[in-house]
């Protein structure tokens, strides 16, 4: 990955948002993240960066298991989606059912 893929990102986000001020930005302590250019952005825009200690991933399987249970469930074997709103809404209707409707093991279902 490249910085610049990274800091596009994030202007691309400041820009539809309006303002980041405020924002905590969490990561791991991949190249990009821990950059200088990227950190002067994340000042630039007032962005907090958050990171987990060096080998942990506790605080990334969370966010791990929920992107592999989308991918496998909604997008796996899919042809791409026609248009941009198609996917919004796809994406959507899976995450309203995954919070509400799915069983999850780690509460007993």
């Amino acid at each position: 990955m490249r910085t610049e893929l990274v800091e596009g990102a994030l202007r691309g986000a400041h820009r539809d948002r309006g303002s980041l001020a405020g924002a905590v930005f969490h990561s791991d302590h991949g190249s990009v993240y821990a950059s200088k250019a990227y950190a002067a952005l994340c000042e630039q825009l007032k962005v907090t960066q958050s990171m987990g200690a060096v080998g942990t991933s506790a605080d990334n399987s969370l966010a791990e298991s929920f992107n592999a249970a989308l991918k496998r469930e909604l997008l796996q074997g899919a042809s791409a989606f026609p248009d941009q709103a198609t996917a919004y809404r796809a994406v959507f209707r899976w995450t309203n059912r995954y919070n509400t409707r799915r069983r999850h093991s780690a509460i007993g279902q």
